[in-house]
């Protein structure tokens, strides 16, 4: 069998989880062809039919559920972890309405998340993660959604806090939130998938047995990024919920997806979305 394509970030977490899988280090006889991009370059890869397993945003989910079905592990879902809007001054999100906003990308579970608060807001400016902070800065933009390690450097550059999505999706819903998670091709059939899932499961267990083992590749892929920021990102992202989304995890994913499906912001689906 080829190797399987597969893709994540080169965000700590990522590289965490999937740093047994990639090297060998987990039982099975699968192979895979690994590609580290940003999560809105993985959305729109999966989109176009192009990965085997990928990490993807849970917005995405909503519209590859005929073609991929979802993994339990190696996701990012938790309390306190939720995306930020974030601007040069001090300011209610509802002044926001009309003003340009730089997100994260078009299929990012952040923009989501914020077109949910408030439908108003709709003059988003599309960019990579990692401009957002200096686009709001600089005055490009009147306000940012930041997602990753800018939550934690963000005040750096002199900027403020005006919402937290994750703690207003936890006030609305009672569940934490549901950031991204790991499909594969249905096509690939439900015993390949089952042996995908048991892999992976078995690579976050074996990061969380080996913390230390993973560090110069995660060092290898995030030298922008202190230590101090490297391991915050890890700790807040990488929970129980990495292991298995269990029956909490997926009663949030399929809020967040029902949400969507309300607002028009999603198609709906009678696909199961753990069975290949």
């Amino acid at each position: 069998m080829n190797p399987l394509t597969l893709g994540y970030s080169p965000c700590p977490n990522d590289t965490f989880i999937f740093y047994a899988l990639v090297h060998g280090l987990v039982e099975g006889k699968l192979s895979f062809k690994e590609r580290l991009e940003d999560v809105e370059t993985l959305n729109r890869l999966v989109l176009a039919g192009e990965l085997d397993v990928s990490k993807i945003s849970y917005h995405l989910l909503g519209f590859v559920r005929e073609e991929y079905c979802l993994l339990r592990s190696g996701g990012a879902l938790g309390r306190g972890c939720g995306p930020l809007v974030i601007a040069r001054e001090p300011g209610s999100p509802s002044a926001l309405r009309g003003r340009k906003i730089a997100v994260p990308g078009r299929y990012t579970t952040a923009l989501l998340l914020l077109r949910l608060f408030d439908p108003c807001l709709d003059n988003f400016i599309v960019m990579p993660f990692d401009r957002i902070m200096g686009a709001v800065a600089g005055g490009e933009a009147d306000a940012g959604l930041i997602i990753h390690e800018s939550r934690f450097t963000f005040q750096e550059q002199g900027l403020v806090q005006l919402l937290d999505l994750g703690e207003w999706w936890e006030r609305e819903t009672g569940q934490p939130i549901p950031l991204g998670g790991i499909v594969a091709k249905r096509s690939l059939g439900s015993p390949t998938v089952d042996s995908i899932e048991r892999a992976l499961a078995l690579s976050v267990a074996y990061a969380s047995a080996h913390p230390a083992a993973a560090i110069s590749y995660i060092r290898a892929h995030s030298q922008e990024m202190s230590d101090e920021v490297c391991a915050a990102h890890i700790g807040l992202y990488v929970n129980n919920y990495s292991h298995d989304l269990g029956r909490e995890g997926e009663a949030a994913v399929s809020a967040l997806l029902s949400r969507g499906e309300k607002a028009g912001l999603i198609p709906p689906s009678g696909k199961n979305l753990f069975v290949a």
